[in-house]
């Protein structure tokens, strides 16, 4: 799970002054509250199906050709040298992790890429980037303490 805060400012009225009269003409003063965002939570099985589709060389292949243009699965067959059935295979394990759709174009099936699915993938090895930085940071100060 994913926890961002945020923060927003809201208006206050400030304390009526010695007369009594709140300065209605005055400047307000501003109160910031933080709110917690979560993000969706992503069951642990999901996330390896996930990256067990792109730890394979030719399905990360196969999605990159669907990203730019959307093949059919005959089409992205002839680029392998392997049958049509097990680039079929590896269609099926992209689509089952949610990677890629196909839709029926007369007798053939086009390949798409789902792009929140990928991005998802994405923003997951951008928050372990975030906390890899963070340590090594920590390792430089340890080491620059140590001088």
């Amino acid at each position: 799970m994913v926890v961002l805060l945020t923060t927003a400012t809201l208006p206050h009225a400030r304390e009526p002054d010695r007369a009594g009269l709140a300065p209605c003409h005055r400047d307000r003063t501003r109160l910031t509250y933080n709110h917690m965002v979560v993000l969706r939570e992503e069951s642990e099985e999901s996330l390896n199906q996930l990256f067990r589709a792109l730890a394979d060389g030719t399905r990360r292949d196969i999605l990159a050709r669907a990203i730019v243009e959307a093949p059919t699965v005959s089409g992205l067959a002839a680029h392998y040298e392997m049958s049509f059935a097990a680039v079929q295979k590896h269609v099926a394990v992209l689509q089952r992790a949610g990677l890629v759709r196909k839709r029926a174009n007369g007798r053939e099936q086009l390949v798409s890429t789902d792009h929140e699915r990928l991005k998802r993938a994405t923003e997951l090895l951008d928050s372990y980037e975030v906390l890899w930085r963070q340590r090594v940071a920590q390792l430089d100060d340890v080491l620059r303490e140590g001088e």
